[in-house]
């Protein structure tokens, strides 16, 4: 199997899992948003932000740098999986106090508290997982990332389904989480056991300071990210109450199902991008340019299709309680094309080990944003905060874009852009003109579009044989 082949393998195998993960998600989550109401969808998503912020303490770029070590060197994968648990376990134990200091301090209500210590008890065993999956994004085993993927979601829809048919308040659904990532937990370390290698517990410390060292840009710039990621959430739900928190969390749960697209591609492709580090820097290049383009070609038109059609896709989705979430799913949307293609960047730099520069770059995305949503928030609310999450991804993107640039390759901007967007304005004035049924108007939308870039001869002969590689059809 080539390359092409194996990039496309991991990835459809990925893409697949995450496809059937966001069906089941897409409706689980609208059962429970529906059901808790606003106000309950909002604490329980304040509960997830602030967990996945202090659960970042707990992994510290860890699992990012054992897919590193382990892609280039199979032998190290007992060590690090070892190494790496007991080292995460020592921090869970320092993320359980700060979230017991952070709760006592500023959440004066019983159950927002216990649906907190539940979440983050939750994303603590999730992170540990990460330990063990990382090894298999390693190997390139990608197969068995989608099991569990797809595991998760099918537990989480019956989960919520019960939680629903009992009557259940809302401890019961942050339980639902608790239970399934322990499961997931129990089910990767199995897999690892059974098909890759058995960790080597051992007080290596020698190790923990050169582990700790090497992944803490990682760490650092993760940390700085989550919070520029996550802290609207949180602030909306301190300022504004959890309605608005409700209303711009129904908004940011679509946001977060389309990343999927970015995050299974760089899932699979950060392991050939350092190997090619190593082995080649002519491929290195090529592979980041070819990811570049087409992940921009697909976010591009998910951004202007979304905002012709917020309206019907927040009122198929939410009940009407749910309608000022319109206008905040308009704004976030231009989020997604800068995102898909930051994550090819930050994949970029990792695999350069460059991870170091984005420290920096992270520090002052998080704390343009925080500075932003502080301004924003009061006054303008979860319009506010939306505006902010766009800015703060673009600047990401443009740090990010400057760092690649300087070390590896810089990209002309107008020729990956001028195609696409000529090819979403065709596909937007077909949307405009046409009113029909929302599904057929995507269909047809995403033919148009496709057809346009086929007319503007956006692919190139590499690109043709990539897609012969990836079927089988070239040959040497």
């Amino acid at each position: 199997m080539n390359t092409a082949q194996k990039i496309v393998k991991n990835t459809t195998l990925l893409m697949v899992a995450q496809v059937l993960s966001f069906l089941l998600a897409f409706f689980y989550t609208i059962y429970y948003a529906n059901y808790l109401g606003a106000a309950g969808f909002g604490m329980l998503s304040a509960a997830l932000a602030l967990a996945g912020i202090l659960t970042i303490f707990t992994d510290l770029g860890l699992s990012s740098l054992t897919v590193r070590e382990v892609a280039r060197d199979k032998e190290l994968a007992s060590k690090y999986m070892g190494n790496t648990t007991i080292i995460k376990l020592i921090f869970s134990v320092l993320t359980l106090l700060a979230t017991f200091i952070i709760v006592q301090l500023f959440v004066h209500e019983h159950t927002s508290a216990m649906v907190i210590y539940i979440i983050t008890v939750a994303l603590i065993l999730n992170v540990i997982s990460g330990t063990f999956s990382s090894v298999f994004q390693a190997y390139e085993k990608m197969e068995y990332q989608s099991v569990a993927t797809v595991l998760t979601s099918i537990l989480m829809f019956a989960g919520v389904y019960i939680a629903i048919f009992y009557k259940a308040d809302i401890m019961t659904f942050a339980m639902v989480y608790l239970v399934i990532n322990f499961i997931i937990l129990i089910f990767n370390v199995v897999i690892c056991l059974w098909k890759f290698a058995v960790p080597k517990f051992e007080l290596d410390f020698a190790f923990w300071k050169d582990l700790i060292m090497e992944a803490y840009p990682l760490a650092i710039a993760s940390i700085f990210a989550i919070i520029a990621f996550k802290v609207d959430t949180i602030m909306l739900a301190f300022i504004s109450g959890d309605v608005a928190t409700g209303l711009y969390s129904a908004a940011y749960k679509l946001l977060e199902a389309l990343m999927f697209i970015p995050s299974v591609y760089a899932t699979a492709i950060l392991p050939v991008f350092s190997k090619f580090h190593v082995s080649s820097q002519d491929s290195l290049q090529f592979s980041y340019v070819k990811s570049f383009k087409y992940l921009t070609m697909l976010g591009i038109p998910i951004a202007v299709g979304t905002t012709l059609l917020a309206d019907q896709i927040i009122s198929l989705i939410y009940r009407n309680g749910f309608a000022d979430a319109t206008i905040v799913l308009q704004i976030l949307i231009w989020s997604i094309p800068i995102i898909f293609v930051s994550y090819v960047l930050g994949a970029s730099i990792t695999s350069i080990n460059r991870q170091h520069e984005t420290v920096r770059i992270s520090f002052l995305c998080m704390l343009l944003n925080v500075v932003l949503n502080i301004i924003l928030i009061p006054t303008y609310g979860y319009i506010g905060a939306a505006v902010v999450t766009v800015i703060t991804e673009l600047s990401l993107f443009l740090f990010y874009f400057h760092l690649i640039s300087k070390h590896m390759y810089r990209i002309k901007l107008r020729e990956v852009l001028v195609k696409p967007i000529i090819a979403s304005l065709v596909m937007a004035l077909f949307i405009i003109l046409v009113k029909t049924n929302l599904f057929v108007v995507i269909i047809l939308a995403t033919v148009i579009y496709f057809g346009v870039l086929v007319i503007l001869r956006s692919f190139s002969e590499s690109d043709l044989e990539i897609f012969k590689q990836i079927t089988g059809k070239y040959r040497n």
